[in-house]
């Protein structure tokens, strides 16, 4: 049988997530998360592929508004929902897919892709390359000390019911997005996601809680949400702090809240992830072997009108290069580029027939763009190549940024 791709009707929603959860393994997400993907789920960007009456593989996009160097928020589809179903892989149906989505993500403007990778193999053939990665860690709060900076003692710290400290938080969370690549602005019904705690979810963890950080005046500057997992052996308590969000728009907001996660009695060890990879807690703590830090990839990035989202970022400093790209599966970024940035950071990308001075593909421009990944690192692995002597380090200067790029939730 033929098989069919189309844009989904709203009525499908069910049927399609459906066949989303099988090809991730068939464990149902629980109700509370179904019901806010729904919720946020635009139909129009939905894509469905139909064997007869039954989906059998789903991609989708968000409209977003994401953070890059300089502090624009550049618009971007944000991928989502990408699945096969098992009896239908090894088709052409993922490729289908991604074709009919870039398409239409270049359609509406859009200069920018997103996504998070459940295999992050899969995505490099299509363009995405790794932009920013994710710091986890483990902290042994009986054998790790921080240092605070001044001023720390002088920031209250107040629980509060996680719903009803959501403007405050929000405010704080929209104030930082400038400040670093790769976040996302929050769009309307986003605000919600990281308050979704079904107890199905907690793994025998205490209710979501939140603390928020106060200066004198009452200005809300930082918060932290996180749960509590209570557990015992024969020596006594064993309880562990997971932390899900900490976000504080100073030092000493930073610092009070991490000395109160360390603090809370009966816990031994404090657990983050998807933390910045130049997160401030790496330099507070007194021993960062027995923080555990460890990385992982996080967004990945794929530049869809090549010249509009080059020209969207600023530059550390003026260079003068012509780059030439591959990009087989979108060939209309394909060639030659001469990218200049005045004394401002402010760049004008256009094609040239004039000789190439490197020469890589999208996808390694695409780690490169949001300035967390350096050219010369790309370059040492044989994946971006001079031509032009002295050529990589102007153009490695100009892209790399002063704050590692960072994805603070998934989508």
């Amino acid at each position: 049988m033929t098989l069919e791709m189309r844009v989904i009707r709203a009525d499908e929603w069910d049927v399609w997530y459906d066949q989303l959860e099988l090809a991730f393994g068939g464990v149902p997400e629980a109700p509370e998360e179904r019901e806010l993907c729904k919720a946020l789920t635009d139909t129009d960007r939905s894509l469905g592929v139909w064997d007869g009456d039954t989906c059998v593989g789903s991609a989708g996009a968000f409209t977003f508004r994401l953070s890059v160097p300089g502090g624009a928020v550049v618009p971007a589809a944000g991928v989502t929902a990408v699945g096969v179903s098992p009896t239908h892989r090894r088709r052409g149906v993922l490729t289908s897919l991604m074709r009919r989505q870039l398409d239409d993500i270049r359609a509406g403007g859009e200069p920018l892709a997103v996504l998070t990778a459940s295999d992050p193999a899969i995505y490099g053939r299509f363009g995405y390359g790794t932009a920013a990665y994710a710091l986890a860690v483990e902290i042994d709060t009986t054998r790790v000390r921080l240092s605070v900076p001044p001023g720390t003692d002088g920031i209250r710290l107040r629980l509060v019911d996680p719903g009803r400290a959501l403007a405050d938080c929000e405010r704080v969370y929209a104030a930082l997005v400038a400040t670093r690549p790769g976040m996302l602005a929050r769009q309307p019904g986003w605000e919600g996601m990281p308050l979704v705690d079904p107890p199905s979810t907690r793994g025998n963890g205490s209710p979501l809680k939140c603390v928020v950080a106060e200066r004198e005046d009452g200005e809300v500057v930082g918060y932290a949400r996180y749960r509590v997992k209570a557990d015992w052996d024969q020596a006594g308590a064993e309880g562990k702090v997971e932390v899900s969000d900490l976000d504080a728009l100073d030092p000493a907001a930073s610092a009070a809240l991490w000395r109160y996660l360390f603090s809370i009695d009966l816990t031994w060890t404090v657990r983050a992830s998807r933390r910045p990879v130049d997160d401030p807690v790496l330099h507070l703590v007194s021993d960062i072997r027995r923080s555990r830090p460890r990385t992982r990839d996080s967004l990945h990035v794929r530049l869809v009108d090549l010249a509009a989202a080059l020209e969207a970022r600023t530059y550390g400093v003026p260079v003068d290069v012509v780059v030439a790209v591959a990009d087989a599966f979108c060939p209309w970024n394909e060639g030659r580029w001469r990218l200049v940035v005045d004394a401002k950071g402010v760049a004008r990308c256009t094609r040239t027939e004039e000789p190439a001075d490197l020469e890589l593909s999208v996808r390694e421009l695409g780690s490169a763009y949001l300035g967390g990944i350096t050219l010369t690192s790309l370059a040492a692995a044989g994946l971006v190549r001079e031509l032009r002597p002295g050529a990589l380090t102007e153009a490695s200067r100009a892209f790399a940024g002063d704050v590692a790029p960072w994805l603070p939730h998934g989508f």
